[in-house]
């Protein structure tokens, strides 16, 4: 059932929500980020675990034990989706707004003040922000560095410094009660790009999705190849699962990585005619190239890696798309939405 509303909440309070899973590096930083906003801001703070098999719930706790606002809720489903609507069916009414908070990421001072003047300024039903990659060992520089270009984000909006406008789509931050439900909240048979499909449904339903200027998030990239080459599978997997169920037309900056794989698997056939390596080729020449010229404007060897980090995240994305278009779930059953059908029995019962 959900919680009632308590003194602290207010038209302008905020529910944080934390989704994570093994993150005893970052969590303690970000909770206390979010532990020193004031309570007439900050209501409550939900960590919503995974099953964490490191010190991650002893960290939460702990970090509970100094401020009553924090909270742990156990994800048994361990996706993000599931973990942010579990924690909105649970707290949603203790505040108007919920900011949806990534354990291994940092935050800018003021992140949730900037948020809600952005909100207040334009009316926007959901405030998202851009998000810049940053690396600490080595490959992780590397992989901050595509990310960061064109070479890895396609020129995506909210992978580049924020100007603020009206977008159809971000790094989800603030997003108004109301609206999440209304639409549902996130779908929880996608395990990635959820927030994606969800901005689908907030477009199609009339509410508007604000980029903000100056809440950009530091985000730390994947540390090895392997957890790099399998995060944008999911990506990949989780981006055509959204195309096929809101019957909606690619753009070219996913196109392009998602034509890898078949280039890969056709360079196979060189030994028949060379032609058949071409593409492949020509897409690891440009990327390679890429790469190096970002880490000598950078003046980091790291940096110059770039391009193996970025071939890894088209590989992976393109790999991720088509064993999702191949897989009969997806193509028979394109709508379903057990988020949404939950929040709207909720609300059709009066809860």
């Amino acid at each position: 059932m959900p919680i009632a509303p308590t003194d602290t909440s207010s038209l302008d309070s905020v529910l944080v929500i934390v989704p994570c899973l093994n993150e005893e590096e970052h969590i303690e930083k970000t909770l206390a980020h979010f532990m020193a906003v004031p309570a007439h801001t900050v209501c409550k703070i939900v960590v919503s675990d995974g099953g964490s098999t490191d010190n991650t719930v002893k960290i939460i706790e702990q970090c509970a034990l100094r401020d009553s606002r924090v909270v742990l809720v156990r994800n048994t489903r361990r996706i993000q989706s599931s973990a942010l609507n579990r924690a909105v069916e649970q707290y949603g009414d203790l505040a108007r707004f919920i900011i949806r908070v990534d354990a291994h990421a940092d935050y800018p001072p003021g992140f949730c003040t900037t948020l809600l003047a952005a909100q207040r300024m334009t009316g926007a039903d959901s405030v998202v922000v851009s998000m810049n990659a940053k690396g600490v060992t080595c490959f992780q520089t590397a992989a901050a560095a595509a990310q960061n270009s064109r070479l890895g984000n396609g020129g995506s909006v909210h992978r580049r410094l924020a100007q603020g406008g009206f977008v159809d789509h971000g790094h989800h931050a603030l997003m108004d009660v109301n609206a999440f439900r209304i639409v549902g909240g996130y779908d929880e048979s996608f395990s990635h790009n959820e927030d994606a499909e969800l901005d689908c449904r907030l477009i199609a339903a009339g509410f508007r999705i604000y980029l903000c200027a100056g809440a950009d998030v530091t985000y730390y990239p994947r540390k090895n190849l392997f957890s790099l080459f399998n995060q944008y599978k999911n990506f990949g997997s989780g981006r055509a699962k959204t195309i096929l169920k809101h019957r909606i037309r690619p753009k070219l900056r996913q196109l392009l990585p998602v034509m890898v794989g078949p280039a890969v698997v056709m360079s196979l056939l060189w030994p028949l005619a060379p032609f058949f390596a071409v593409p492949a080729v020509l897409w690891a020449t440009i990327s390679l190239t890429y790469g190096a010229v970002l880490g000598v404007r950078r003046k980091s060897r790291c940096a110059c890696g770039a391009g193996i980090a970025a071939m890894l995240m088209h590989l992976g994305f393109s790999f991720g798309f088509f064993s999702q278009i191949v897989r009969p779930t997806a193509i028979s059953n394109p709508r379903s939405n057990r988020g949404a059908e939950r929040a709207v029995s909720k609300i059709g019962n009066g809860q």
